[in-house]
């Protein structure tokens, strides 16, 4: 008999931690084993099974509707990988401190503009290209990852799918602009934190590397053009049409690319499946696992003594550096919701919304699992022959540079 009630128990959680803790581990103990997507996909099965199970029985609608999330969460994702990718952005210019800091101010503005997946799989490519020369390349990715993959994000609802979701729920479009000084806060710093950074890197750099790299000058330029009227058609489908015709219009864009677009273009761009394969293959095994975790959290949450601001911000961000930060964003709208503060936007104060939108999109930036583009921008890098950090050598790097920021923000907008 079905619970309409159903709350699993704590134990629940395990499966989701062992998730964490496989992808957190397994690339250090067992590299060779990690290379397969095959067998990321079964690790994820192997765990999610249970799960699988326990919902089957006990709550198939919730089962049901995150199946939905997850098929459009990875349709969104790989139709963005799929159109960008047929975007070539040739050329190698010098790999100046100013000049890789300019990809990450544009990234920025184009994040919000055309989603943090689509400006990520836009402007990796060319910025690993125009690096190609340079040893010190790791912290370059990881900056982009901080400012591209996530924080870039949070100006319109086409920035990241929990801002999406918001304004599916009823927050105005342009509510979001709210956000514009917490955005101009935290890129300015992590933009400003980069440039240094890259200017000591850059002094540390062998000098036949610096050679090369302003010997071998190419200009840029573009080919795959139609694609970013193909990638309009994405923005707008999402923007514009709800469930199934939205998958359905990113289904068809993506075929029209993969048509369209001259294989010596992909080829030239070492397009490959396999970066958005592994997305895949691991947010099966999370968007499943980390059902009963939502659901626990759904059910105590008024327990948890949240109030303020800044207790939104911060566990908000806290869960969405581990969980996907969509439904994450959801479940703290909802607790917000039910706690009957003061309502001034679906159901909740403008505060609370920036402090949970905000900390859904900034902490994305946490860890690799926090947001669907942090683990693509990896893989593309790591097929580039860039040694990116594990799961926890990441999180030194966020903990470094993006926690005292976010102490930043609680003190200057949500105390």
């Amino acid at each position: 008999m079905i619970d309409p009630q159903f709350v699993p128990a704590l134990g629940w959680i395990a499966p989701f931690a062992m998730m964490l803790l496989a992808i957190a581990a397994l690339p250090l103990a067992a590299p060779k084993f990690w290379e397969s997507n095959a067998r990321k996909l079964g690790m994820s099965a192997l765990l999610g099974l249970p799960v699988l199970v326990l919902y089957a029985r006990s709550d198939p609608a919730a089962l049901f509707h995150t199946g939905g999330d997850y098929l459009s969460f990875i349709i969104l994702l790989g139709s963005l990988f799929v159109v960008s990718g047929g975007v070539l952005v040739t050329g190698d210019i010098e790999a100046r401190p100013i000049v890789n800091t300019a990809f990450l101010a544009i990234g920025s503005v184009l994040a919000s503009l055309i989603g943090t997946t689509g400006a990520s799989v836009l402007l990796i490519r060319p910025l690993l290209s125009t690096n190609q020369e340079r040893r010190h390349v790791v912290h370059t990715v990881v900056f982009f990852i901080f400012v591209v993959s996530n924080s870039g994000g949070c100006l319109t609802p086409l920035g990241d799918p929990p801002l999406f979701l918001g304004y599916l729920l009823g927050v105005p479009f342009t509510w979001t602009l709210r956000l514009l000084p917490h955005w101009l806060l935290v890129n300015g710093l992590l933009i400003a934190v980069y440039y240094f950074w890259d200017v000591r890197a850059h002094a540390r750099e062998p000098v036949k590397a610096l050679a090369r790299d302003r010997a071998y000058i190419r200009p840029i330029q573009v080919s795959g053009k139609r694609n970013l009227a193909l990638l309009l058609v994405v923005v707008a489908g999402v923007a514009g049409l709800h469930s199934p015709y939205r998958e359905a219009v990113m289904l068809a864009v993506s075929a029209v690319s993969l048509a369209a677009t001259p294989k010596a273009v992909r080829e030239a761009n070492r397009f490959t499946f396999h970066a958005i394969a592994e997305v895949a293959a691991l947010f099966a095994g999370i968007f499943l696992t980390m059902l009963p975790a939502l659901d626990i959290l759904h059910a105590r949450g008024a327990s948890l003594g949240l109030t303020a601001p800044w207790h939104f911000f911060w566990a908000t961000g806290f869960l969405s550096s581990f969980l996907d930060n969509a439904p994450t964003y959801l479940t703290f709208l909802a607790v917000a919701q039910s706690l009957g503060l003061p309502a001034q936007v679906v159901g909740v104060s403008h505060e609370v919304l920036a402090a949970i939108s905000t900390g859904a999109v900034f902490m994305g930036a946490n860890t690799y699992i926090g947001n669907g583009p942090n683990f693509m921008v990896r893989a593309i890098a790591e097929e580039r022959g860039v040694r990116m950090p594990s799961f926890g050598g990441y999180m030194v790097y966020s903990g470094a540079v993006l926690i005292p920021c976010f102490v930043l923000v609680t003190f200057v907008f949500f105390r």
